[in-house]
């Protein structure tokens, strides 16, 4: 399975944005929401986590890389269309296994994804999405400019 992010697998302008928020199928939890347009194009990602969501740059970036790295391995299971995820307040204090279950239960909620048995086949692909981090907590924190 090729779980590379390319280009082509994002919706990028605002245009596509515009065009999926008006056209697509939506539907909620209190830390996602995803609105999906389907087409004969393969699968592409759009986030939006805005500074409501979580006012510092770091946690609106973690968000992002955790649904990026569980869209990037199920992007081969999916059917063509632009999927866009909203992030809610919800999703700030969650971790990245909680981010993922909730875009996972999304995805299944619109019938995009189907598992086999959903006691056991979601739980694997997600452990396959896990994004490992870690961090040096005896580091000291860096502010501003190194080097």
């Amino acid at each position: 399975m090729n779980a590379t992010f390319p280009r082509s697998a994002r919706v990028r302008t605002s245009a596509e944005y515009a065009r999926v928020f008006e056209l697509a199928k939506r539907t909620s939890d209190p830390m996602l929401s995803l609105h999906w347009q389907a087409a004969d194009s393969p699968a592409r990602l759009g986030l939006a986590v805005s500074r409501k969501v979580d006012p510092h740059a770091v946690g609106r970036n973690r968000i992002k890389r955790n649904l990026r790295e569980a869209f990037r391995h199920l992007r081969g299971r999916l059917p063509g269309g632009a999927y866009v995820v909203v992030a809610r307040s919800g999703a700030a204090q969650a971790d990245g296994a909680a981010l993922r279950e909730a875009f996972a239960r999304l995805l299944q909620r619109v019938r995009v994804l189907r598992a086999e048995r959903p006691d056991e086949q979601l739980p694997r692909l997600l452990a396959q999405a896990h994004v490992v981090e870690q961090r040096d907590e005896s580091a000291p924190e860096v502010r501003g400019h190194v080097g």
